[in-house]
């Protein structure tokens, strides 16, 4: 989003586009409902709503460890055992952070492909605390994984309690060697034509904007670190480490798996065709 929030790029694109800030959930809703012509939405939307164009080279994906998307653990009768699947044998409930669905399909994945393992799947706000008390495990995604993991010994100090942190891109990618794919750049293909905007032109002004951000990276960990509460090196390090921006042929390979899975399990109602804005 740099060039949309910064000069000398910002005047210009504003010309062009109308901005709201939503969750990912939110965000596809909006798309399906034609309440926005483009969205920064969670790669399942797709499968919801296939009529959608992908803007071409732009992703939220990691090619091994997030940080941002995280499965909490309570332990179990063996405090000891911290791999999965056996450190989760015991979870029966697991509470899904609402704020996005495709977060919440790796995790069925995860679970019943991989782990051989079926818990009920609650939906509840990302609020740590009241989620382990609903259940076995929580999943947290965004803001709220990166808190909790910025606190994880203060907690263990203040409860005495050790709970098991499992970064679920990093178990995809242990467990199929793909690329976790999280979001893309995705449009209304009959909001294009009355805009007036040629297709390549949104193309350029989203791909500028990626290039833009990455050439900012110390300024935008300057920016944020005043805005939550995490250090500007764990912000950095994320923006450069494990987020990866480019949608290239790993991360469709890995999407084609995540779709596939996705349906096999009973997750998403079909396993939709990439198409892209052209």
């Amino acid at each position: 989003m740099w060039s949309f929030d910064h000069e000398p790029d910002q005047s210009r694109l504003a010309e062009r586009y109308s901005l709201s800030s939503d969750t990912p959930a939110e965000c596809a809703a909006k798309l399906a409902s034609g309440a926005a012509d483009i969205g920064l939405v969670p790669v399942s939307a797709l499968a919801f709503t296939p009529s959608l164009a992908v803007i071409p080279g732009c992703a939220i994906a990691s090619k091994d460890r997030v940080r941002s998307i995280l499965l909490v653990v309570r332990p179990g009768d063996d405090p000891t055992s911290t791999e999965a699947p056996d450190a989760l044998s015991h979870v029966r409930r697991v509470a899904l952070d609402t704020s996005s669905r495709t977060s919440a399909v790796y995790t069925r994945i995860l679970f019943m492909r991989f782990w051989q393992i079926e818990p009920a799947f609650v939906p509840h706000p990302p609020d740590l605390e009241a989620m382990l008390q609903a259940a076995d495990a929580a999943l947290l995604i965004g803001d709220p994984a990166l808190f909790a993991l910025e606190d994880r010994e203060g907690r263990e100090q203040r409860t005495g309690e050790r709970l098991l942190y499992l970064d679920l891109a990093h178990e995809w990618h242990t467990l199929t060697g793909t690329v976790w794919v999280s979001a893309f750049w995705a449009a209304r293909p009959d909001a294009i034509e009355p805009s007036r905007i040629p297709p390549s032109q949104i193309i350029d002004d989203f791909q500028h904007s990626r290039d833009q951000g990455l050439a900012h990276i110390d300024a935008l960990a300057d920016e944020w670190s005043a805005r939550i509460a995490v250090p500007r090196e764990t912000i950095r390090t994320y923006l450069t480490e494990n987020i990866w921006y480019l949608l290239d042929e790993p991360c469709l390979a890995g999407l084609e798996l995540f779709y596939r899975y996705g349906v096999e399990c009973g997750a998403l109602p079909l396993a939709p065709k990439v198409h892209f804005l052209h």
